[in-house]
């Protein structure tokens, strides 16, 4: 460029100043007076006050800088209705085609997902990574992308941003024009008018107590355009699945707050899916739906312990239900049996009577868990209260057996009414030897006694499992269910079975205790009670034919556990509704697992034909599919506020131009850049106009002139 002039005073200017003022008033005062040499002695004077303002001839050396353009691209889970995702994909690239026709402008591309931010640079410049912000449960963060976007580009070098999306975003708090020196323009995926039908979970409850309803609400809105929800008369089919399985259809209306009224069965995560029927013409059925976990929980759990005669193993029964605070024990024990009859009046044999009928025959739905230990036939409990348990083991309860010698003769409880539910029949036979208790093929893959504290795994070199002995064990033959623990000779120890609605656990051996006790270092019978307990009682974690799902670390995996070692294959659906195969990848323990890629945010559903499972990616109901329709209400102040421009790709996608700062960055079928003629200064030469010999020659000069005009 052509040297500019500069200044560099070698004193402050306010002394160069007053040091000018005194001599002009000293040369005018002379002038004044009649003394020749005054025009002389000023033209010494300006020297001098220029040598201390020290001018210089300054030479820049100057590099042209681009402009850079932002465009945003939203590949949020709202994007991906319909053809959105691959129009947005499409705008984008025409827009860095377009911009590369400008040879001082380079371009950012940031995509803005659920998932995060990332970005790439088009142009003559190197690539860089824009941020790291995530959307999932708070929905769409391109305000956000924005901001952190237009700070990563130099001050006076940004021209302008173009943001392709749908609208829905949801940080639209933190959206500022003030500071942005160049148009935001935004180019609306979708069509105006878009109609969406949504169910929203109004009310929901976290917890539940097992045995006990709890209530949800929701409600169904239809929405068209802008237009804000409204009630019509207009009936809607809803379906209500609990667990995977159809609990209730309905008509309902739209606009109104609708309750449904479950119970909670189960501990653990009771799942509640509501589903409406897809509205003519609307965008997508993706938000039809609702998925609400409930959390099941125990407030106290009723157990009848039946304890048939006093023998060693009775107080470990007792002393493991009374350890735990949560457990209302009910100990029916038998002390005195009718044989050993003295004719002691009944009113003297104990200070209260024990309520035989209350429990057998009126509260027995109550019990949670009924454990009968080494009982006998006697008389005690008549057929018809044995009779009143296989009801209810089949009507939905839980039956825990603990045989010893009197099973295997003739007044067995196999011969009563509970007969019909047990899963082994007795042969006659009691096996009296040592034993060390193992697990069988089945009992490798059941929850209940997978990898049990100090068992030995399938095809394992160690021997013996790390158990102490059991000395006896009551023959019998399978009749149903599954055997998951073995004795003496491949003998079933364990057996495990579901009767109607119910479940039975029948223990083939009476000297659990001696784990108990230590014997040659004892065993793992807290933890197996646990886990049987929990099974009878329909834990869903102790389930041995289940299907799980869980989202960690940006992945879906998916677990199918079986006793069956056939392949399993399920299917995936995604929050946006599309569908994958997986083939699980079989384990030695009965669990098959895949992993998959989770990029959307919202609920997955896995499903094997038979059952279903539910994983949440982000927020379960997440706000990103809350409102499907494109709107330009959300993004129109910022784009007003800063002269950029709001359209639709519908309508075509506008040119880009280049505008001079103050100039109009919108029009007809265009969309401004501004132009801000940025450089940056690599060199400067400075070349002082007044140098040191020059200025004492003329300042000799002048006043030899002076000096020579006085003197006449």
């Amino acid at each position: 460029m052509s040297p500019v002039l500069n200044f560099a005073p070698l004193v402050p200017w306010l002394l160069i100043v007053a040091l000018a003022g005194v001599g002009v008033v000293l040369v005018l005062w002379q002038v004044l007076r009649g003394a020749r040499g005054g025009l002389a002695r000023a033209a010494a004077l300006t020297v001098l006050a220029l040598a201390l303002a020290n001018p210089l001839a300054v030479d820049e050396r100057r590099r042209a800088e681009k402009d850079v353009l932002l465009v945003l691209l939203d590949q949020s889970t709202s994007q991906g209705i319909g053809e959105r995702s691959q129009a947005t994909g499409e705008a984008g690239r025409l827009l860095v085609e377009n911009a590369g026709r400008f040879d001082d402008l380079d371009v950012r591309t940031i995509e803005v997902g659920d998932a995060g931010l990332s970005g790439s640079t088009t142009g003559s410049t190197t690539g860089s990574t824009i941020g790291n912000a995530t959307g999932g449960a708070e929905g769409t963060r391109l305000a956000s992308a924005l901001a952190e976007a237009m700070g990563a580009v130099p001050a006076g070098r940004f021209a302008g941003a173009v943001v392709v999306t749908d609208g829905q975003i949801h940080d639209a708090a933190s959206l500022d024009a003030a500071g942005v020196t160049a148009p935001v323009h935004v180019l609306l995926t979708g069509a105006p008018g878009e109609k969406d039908r949504r169910l929203v979970v109004e009310k929901a409850p976290r917890y539940g107590i097992v045995g006990q309803k709890v209530t949800l609400t929701y409600r169904i809105e239809d929405r068209v355009a802008a237009a804000a929800p409204g009630f019509t008369d207009d009936r809607i089919a809803v379906r209500v699945l609990k667990d995977g399985e159809e609990a209730e259809t309905a008509l309902v209306a739209a606009g109104r707050d609708l309750a449904y009224m479950f119970e909670i069965d189960h501990a653990g995560p009771t799942i509640i899916e509501i589903e409406a029927a897809p509205s003519e013409g609307e965008l997508s059925e993706v938000n039809n739906r609702a998925v609400v976990a409930v959390n099941g929980v125990r407030d106290r759990l009723r157990v009848l312990l039946v304890s048939g005669q006093p023998h060693a193993g009775e107080r470990t029964w007792r002393n493991l239900m009374k350890s735990d605070p949560s457990v209302d024990l009910v100990h029916f024990t038998i002390l005195r049996p009718p044989e050993k009859d003295d004719f002691t009046p009944l009113n003297e044999l104990s200070l209260i009577a024990f309520p035989v009928r209350e429990l057998f025959e009126e509260k027995i739905a109550e019990f949670d868990l009924i454990v009968f230990d080494r009982y006998v036939i006697r008389d005690v409990l008549p057929p018809s209260y044995l009779r009143n348990i296989a009801h209810y083991v089949e009507g939905g309860g839980a039956l825990l057996l603990a045989v010893g010698p009197e099973f295997a003769g003739i007044r067995s409880m196999y011969g009563t009414p509970l007969g019909r539910v047990m899963p082994a029949s007795p042969s006659g036979r009691i096996v009296e030897q040592g034993f060390h208790p193992r697990l069988t093929e089945t009992g490798h893959r059941h929850p209940v006694t997978r990898a049990l504290p100090g068992s030995v795994a399938p095809g394992s070199d160690a021997g013996q499992p790390a158990w102490g002995r059991w000395f006896r064990q009551i023959e019998g033959g399978v009749k149903s269910g599954n055997a998951l623990m073995q004795g003496t000779g491949g003998r079933p120890l364990l057996l495990l079975d579901r009767v109607g609605k119910g479940r039975v656990a029948q223990v083939m051996s009476d000297h659990i205790w001696l784990w108990a006790r230590g014997f040659e270092g004892g065993g793992p019978e807290g933890e197996l009670l646990r886990r049987l307990a929990h099974w009878l009682m329909k834990e869903p974690d102790l389930e041995e034919e289940a299907l799980s799902a869980q989202v960690e670390d940006g992945k879906l995996v998916v677990e199918r556990r079986s006793l069956a070692a056939a392949p399993a294959r399920v299917t995936v659906r995604s929050p946006a509704g599309g569908e994958q195969v997986l083939d699980l990848k079989p384990g030695p323990d009965g669990r098959a697992t895949q992993r998959i890629d989770a990029t959307e945010t919202g609920l997955y559903r896995v499903s094997d034909g038979e059952r279903a499972a539910f994983a949440a990616s982000g927020a379960l109901n997440p706000i990103e599919l809350a409102d499907l329709r494109a709107t330009p209400d959300i993004l129109a102040p910022l784009a007003q506020a800063t002269g950029g421009a709001v359209g639709w790709l519908n309508d075509g996608l506008p040119d880009l131009r280049r505008t001079r700062p103050g100039r109009d960055t919108q029009g007809q079928g265009w969309l401004g850049l501004v132009d801000h003629d940025a450089y940056t200064v690599t060199g400067v030469r400075q070349v002082p106009l007044l140098p040191w010999p020059l200025l004492l020659a003329l300042v000799l000069v002048f006043l030899g002139f002076a000096w020579r005009r006085e003197g006449r």
